[in-house]
Order: structure tokens, then C-alpha cells, then sequence
């Protein structure tokens, strides 16, 4: 992983934990195995455990590694390392993607409260009036199209973050439909929510928050079409990818003021200093930070340990990556 990681991942409790489940090779972080320490640590390894930076686990890395029976990857996708060779290795490697799920459905949990209330925007402008011009009481607002009771939210994903959201806005009263072509309407119904096609989805919801993988049938899934599909007030999030979206669109969109967004993942990731995304009043604009970040690493850490545990005792991992399930998953 890249320099500077580890101690952010791997705090006293994981460090102990780890150290009672195996033997460590070195606690330093390393990105280039052509080094001669690197080398060596990779000759004896039979564990590694990966996170962002990892170098793909190529057909010249795997020569390095003869002894490697397990990757414990501490982040969620693992396309930047997996390669064909890794996978005709038969080398078992879990992601951390339940861990990397919670906070990020956490994140979109409270961004469709906020935008049900128009949270930011208010703030702002109470920030400028500071109590005067008759904006001192939410009983003097005209906000009929805000609130959060019985909202209805469209969830375009049932993917494991997905499934989370759908499990704390069912339970809070929230109306919910999916739009996934890989679930059920049993399993939606199951789990309080209704199955829609997208464009019934986009019509139907008051917000509609995404969480589809990165596929070249996800490309811009939500465009002009779709943005003009969407109910007047109609709040956009992403916490997923910045691929989902026609950022050109969706701009056009927004300078309408027609609709409001929160996007956390935009594209291009940043956005140029120039854009005029920043300076939207209907969009808050976050910096990537839906996904694990401050001791929320821990918890990945502490993911890649249990699986590591569990491959030292000879049971089977709780999350692996399997080549054929990368159709799929982001």
C-alpha cells in the first residue's frame, strides 16, 4: 500500500491483533518489489495485505512471491490489482468491501436526511441574514416540497452499500424502491422495498441516490434523458462514481435550479478549479470522503485481520473476490 498508510490503518488493538494471528514480515508499507528488502520480504510471504497503491499482482510480481497463498486487501475493489495472471494462480484475495460499506452508507443515510431539509442551503442563508428578514422561524418558510416524512427515495443499486441504505430508511419510515437488474422483487419486498425499471424509479422518487458499479453498461446511466425525467425538487446523490453520471448534463440541469444534488464522487475527480460545479447554491459538493477516512480505517484494518485469522484456521474467508463476480461488483 502507499506510504503512510499503515498507521493509519493499524492501531494498537490491530497491531495486537494481528501479531496474535500471525507472523509479520515487516510493518513498513511497500509499493515497489524490485527493492532488495521488498524481494526478500516477498519470497517468504505467505500473506499480504493490500490497499490503495498495491501494485497489480502481475506475472512477474507472483514469480517474486512463491509462497503466497492469501491476499487480505483492506479497501473495497480490487480491479486496479487482480490481473489474469493472479487469477490462474488460484490465490485467494477478500476485500474489505463490508467494512468500506458502513460508513459509506452511514454518509448516504444522512445526506438524504440533510437534502430532505435542505440542510446546507440553510445554513447558508442564515449564515448571510443572520436571524433578519423574516428568517427566523421554520414555521415562516414555504418549504413544502422539503421534509422528511414518508420521502421517497429511489436507490439505484442493490449492491452492499445499497442494501444497507435501503435497511436504515426502511426501518425510518421511508418509502423505497430499487432499480437493479440483478435483484429480485422478492428479495426487494423482503426487505420493505419495491423493485421499479430506472425511469419509473426517476419519475417516482423525491431522491434518488446511486450505488451501480463501475461498468461500461453504468456509463452515464444517468443523463440528460433521465435528469429530465426527474420530479421538480428532485435531489441527485452519489456516493458511488462520478462514472454514473453525465456531469455535462447534469450541470445543465442544475444552472436551471430545477433539481439539487450532492455529489461526494464526481468526474473528473476533482473537478478543475475553474468549474462552475463549486459555486452551485442546489449542489453540495463533497471531497470524496463517503468512504472510510479517520479511524473508520481501523475498521478496515480490522476486516483484513479476521480474514487472515480465519485463513490461519483454516476456515473460509467471509468476503472473497472470485474473477467471475467481477461483472458485477464495482
Amino acid at each position: 500500500m502507499n506510504e503512510g498508510l499503515v498507521p493509519r490503518f493499524f492501531g494498537t488493538k490491530q497491531w495486537d491483533r494481528l501479531n496474535a494471528a500471525a507472523e509479520i514480515l515487516s510493518p513498513n508499507s511497500f509499493t515497489d518489489f524490485t527493492t532488495p528488502e521488498a524481494s526478500q520480504l516477498l519470497q517468504h510471504a505467505e500473506v499480504i495485505i493490500g490497499a490503495w497503491g498495491a501494485p497489480p499482482l502481475d506475472e512477474k510480481l507472483l514469480a517474486q512471491a512463491p509462497n503466497l497463498r492469501f491476499v487480505a486487501y483492506a479497501a473495497a475493489s480490487i480491479r486496479a490489482i487482480t490481473t489474469p495472471a493472479f487469477w490462474r494462480s488460484g490465490i485467494t484475495i477478500t476485500s474489505a468491501v463490508a467494512a468500506m460499506a458502513v460508513p459509506v452508507a452511514e454518509f448516504t443515510f444522512a445526506a438524504i436526511i440533510m437534502t430532505g431539509k435542505d440542510v446546507i442551503n440553510f445554513r447558508d442563508i442564515n449564515r448571510q441574514r443572520r436571524g433578519t428578514q423574516g428568517f427566523g422561524s421554520r414555521i415562516q418558510l414555504d418549504v413544502s416540497h422539503l421534509g422528511n416524512y414518508e420521502r421517497r427515495i429511489g436507490i439505484v443499486g442493490a449492491s452492499r452499500i445499497g442494501r444497507l441504505v435501503i435497511q436504515m430508511l426502511v426501518r425510518s419510515g421511508y418509502a423505497v424502491s430499487v432499480y437493479d437488474p440483478f435483484a429480485s422483487a422478492p428479495d426487494m419486498a423482503a426487505m420493505g422495498a419495491q423493485k421499479m425499471e430506472l425511469d419509473q424509479l426517476i419519475e417516482w422518487a423525491d431522491t434518488v441516490s446511486l450505488h451501480a458499479p463501475i461498468l461500461p453498461e453504468t456509463r452515464h446511466m444517468i443523463g440528460a434523458r433521465e435528469l429530465a425525467l426527474m420530479r421538480d425538487n428532485t435531489v441527485l446523490i452519489n456516493t458511488a462514481r462520478g462514472w454514473l453520471v453525465d456531469h455535462d448534463a447534469l450541470l445543465s440541469e442544475l444552472q436551471t435550479g430545477r433539481i439539487r444534488a450532492w455529489i461526494d464522487t464526481p468526474d473528473p475527480e476533482p473537478f478543475p478549479p475553474e468549474s462552475p460545479f463549486y459555486d452551485l447554491p442546489n449542489l453540495v459538493l463533497t471531497p470524496h470522503i463517503a468512504g472510510a477516512m479517520g479511524n473508520e480505517m481501523h475498521g478496515l484494518a480490522t476486516a483484513a485481520t479476521i480474514e487472515i485469522e480465519r485463513f490461519a484456521n483454516g476456515m473460509p474467508p467471509l468476503d472473497p473476490v472470485i474473477e467471475q463476480s467481477l461483472d458485477r461488483i464495482a
